[in-house]
């Protein structure tokens, strides 16, 4: 096993009602810019539900924080907390709204300009302003992790960024905030989460034998109740699980002492960028194109997740090839189409795009063992048109 160090902060209050502790898990005396994307919090009372919890706190709201949150936007919001003097700074909705939020948080005392941070991938570890959350859409785990994803619409560019001084003080999760939600939405949520599993798992056979056992267990009940949850919300045994799954998807636990790859995501949020397209929908487009292309890599842990999670049996070879195939029926049986022909029409230039994109900024190999090129990583591409 690896070495590794895990710090993880984040006091998560989970369950029915918790919203009821926001006043006391907020600072006393803390001025609050509470920030959110568009109206479905007030459609499902949880923005009445903060405002009563939050009696006797000044509160300064910032709206309109997009899917993809806009490094421009959130300029604003920046702006606004040093001319208030806003001393904390409260996330209400899903991963975006959160990355959104930890954008603001590192950028306030950022010396320099704040653009860096994402072109850079400057690690923020200090004067980060604090800030807690209370989650409206499973999926990203963003709740209980020190990382985000922000676009820069004037480039087109979606950038990851991070750091220990951006885990959330606290998040609030309740699963019965699900019940609202589009099916479209909880379908994203279940393969986002499946896809931040397989991110850290689908690698190459190691002696981490317990992250393996816990990342299976994630995979297998997102399996178990993922087409179920979307269905129906409303069964507390369902949302419950659904918002766990996704939460330790991506909490650092899973990733501990084990090699990870990443590179689905690196390529998806070219695609989020340059056309749109849900950031969940481009992980289920990649992914397969990206175990068939790098199957001799991964082909030792895809015969071990075809036997485990599908029960396969067989040759190696023949196993990890029928996971492949299992992965992409799973996908659809979430709703997702698995090429990127289904969404654009305008996709023949895309593995050229993002091939050069990618030799501007030094990306010459990704996975992990560093062995997706830029040759490969235009077969990829290709392979999910």
């Amino acid at each position: 096993m690896l070495n590794f160090e895990l710090y993880n902060p984040t006091n998560l209050v989970f369950g029915k009602g918790q919203i009821e502790k926001l006043g006391d898990l907020v600072p006393k005396g803390a001025k609050i810019l509470l920030a959110y994307g568009g109206g479905s919090i007030f459609k499902n009372g949880i923005h009445e539900q903060v405002i009563n919890n939050l009696k006797g706190h000044e509160i300064v709201e910032f709206s309109g924080i997009e899917a993809n949150p806009h490094f421009e936007t959130l300029m604003k919001a920046v702006a606004i907390v040093k001319e208030q003097k806003i001393d904390f700074l409260l996330a209400v909705g899903g991963g975006s709204v959160i990355d959104g939020v930890k954008f603001i948080s590192g950028a306030v005392n950022y010396d320099g300009d704040p653009i860096e941070i994402l072109q850079k991938r400057i690690l923020i570890k200090e004067n980060a302003v604090p800030f807690g959350t209370v989650l409206t859409l499973p999926a990203t785990g963003s709740e209980m992790n020190s990382g985000a994803v922000v676009t820069i619409e004037a480039t087109k560019e979606k950038l990851a960024f991070g750091g220990s001084a951006l885990f959330p003080k606290f998040s609030i999760t309740d699963p019965t905030v699900i019940q609202s939600l589009p099916k479209r939405q909880l379908q994203n949520g279940v393969v986002d989460a499946y896809t931040h599993v397989m991110e850290q798992y689908l690698t190459y056979p190691h002696d981490g034998y317990l992250q393996d056992r816990i990342a299976e267990g994630i995979l297998q009940t997102l399996i178990e109740v993922g087409p179920k949850v979307v269905e129906n919300p409303e069964d507390y045994a369902l949302a419950s699980n659904f918002m766990w799954s996704c939460t330790m998807a991506l909490n650092g636990l899973i990733q501990k002492g084990v090699p990870s790859d990443w590179a689905t995501h690196m390529i998806g949020h070219e695609l989020t960028a340059m056309y749109g397209i849900d950031h969940a929908r481009t992980l289920a487009v990649i992914a397969p194109s990206l175990y068939k292309v790098m199957f001799e890599t991964k082909k030792g842990k895809l015969a071990q997740y075809g036997k485990r999670i599908f029960n396969l049996t067989g040759t190696d070879d023949e196993i990890a090839k029928e996971a492949i195939n299992k992965t992409v029926e799973f996908f659809h049986t979430m709703g997702m189409d698995t090429k990127l022909s289904d969404y654009t029409k305008d996709y023949a230039k895309t593995a050229d795009f993002i091939v050069n994109r990618f030799d501007e900024r030094g990306w010459k190999g990704l996975g992990e063992k560093q062995n997706i090129t830029l040759e490969k990583l235009k077969s990829i591409v290709e392979m999910s048109y």
